[in-house]
């Protein structure tokens, strides 16, 4: 478990370079969003590129880093990248969302398309790593990336004294088990609920068998939220989920949509279908009061995916 000590350290470590992010009510229900959507890059994952980079070495950060993601992540560690002058090569899958493709371009970073599924990722970023001498900044399974996201957990501590349980969406488990490491260092009572699709369904496996559970990147592939298009939880991840997640809720695609038209309607924001996950299990939960706080952890979404969902469409009919 990450101590409160390190938790604090790079939560001043990134502070300079993210946004603290406003908890939005819904309106009428009375649950908490954290609006990590507002971040610079529209998602959490910025903290952990953040710190994973600001945790490097003069001498690694002269080689540069590489990185493999289907969106969030690789928008977050180019613009780091960026804003710390330090070199950066993203692998994305082909059939990466275009606004996050374009998102990872402004920042100047050089991207890699490989085919669909995350072991395809995870190999050519590997083999980069390896023949270009570049540090690799994992999309979850660190430790640095989890310090840094355990910031979203921190602020909503500190923001709703009286929360008693948080809704946070889980494929690799970076964010996760960010929050679930600030619950128990600074509030153990809080109930941390892990949110996956449906779809997918390896964190609930995980927790069920005592040990990550693997599902094949085809079946990770098939949810409409293509930021948890992860087969299984990282080892990091899980060596904290493990002890403090005590539970997993399942959504559907029509949960995911339906849950993205109300927080457009009742909290006026914008959310992905990765982002809206953790909403749709609080909704489904039955636990929109003001003691509950959802994670939107991203709104990086395609214009028209997300008129046609607003209208009803894309399995949100």
């Amino acid at each position: 478990m990450l101590s409160a000590a390190i938790l604090e350290a790079a939560y001043e470590r990134v502070r300079p370079y993210v946004r603290r992010t406003p908890l939005v009510a819904m309106t009428p229900t009375g649950l908490g969003l954290k609006a990590e959507s507002l971040q610079p890059t529209g998602a959490f994952k910025l903290r952990g590129a953040f710190n994973a980079i600001l945790s490097l070495g003069q001498e690694a950060r002269a080689r540069g880093v590489v990185a493999h993601s289907s969106g969030n992540h690789a928008q977050a560690v180019a613009y780091a990248a960026n804003v710390l002058s330090v070199r950066a090569v993203i692998v994305m899958p082909e059939n990466a969302p275009a606004v996050k493709r374009e998102g990872t371009q402004r920042w100047g970073a050089e991207i890699v398309t490989v085919a669909p599924g995350g072991s395809e990722r995870a190999r050519r970023a590997a083999e980069l790593a390896a023949e270009r001498g570049l540090t690799p900044i994992p999309p979850f399974n660190s430790l640095d990336i989890i310090a840094g996201a355990a910031g979203v957990g921190l602020e909503i501590l500190q923001d709703r004294p009286n929360v008693e349980r948080i809704y946070v969406s889980v494929s690799g488990g970076g964010q996760i088990a960010g929050v679930a490491a600030a619950v128990a260092a600074f509030r153990p009572h809080v109930e941390v609920v892990a949110v996956e699709p449906a779809l997918s369904g390896h964190a609930s496996a995980s927790l069920a068998a005592g040990h990550p559970v693997a599902v094949s990147d085809a079946e990770a592939g098939r949810t409409i939220a293509d930021g948890l298009r992860v087969s299984r939880l990282g080892e990091a991840s899980w060596a904290i989920v493990k002890s403090v997640v005590q539970r997993a809720i399942a959504v559907t695609d029509e949960e995911i949509t339906a849950a993205m038209r109300r927080i457009a309607a009742e909290a006026r924001l914008v959310a992905e279908p990765s982002g809206a996950a953790a909403i749709a299990g609080a909704l489904k939960d039955r636990s929109p009061t003001d003691e509950s706080v959802a994670v939107l952890s991203g709104g990086n979404v395609d214009p028209a995916l997300f008129a046609s969902i607003l209208l009803g469409g894309e399995r949100g009919a």
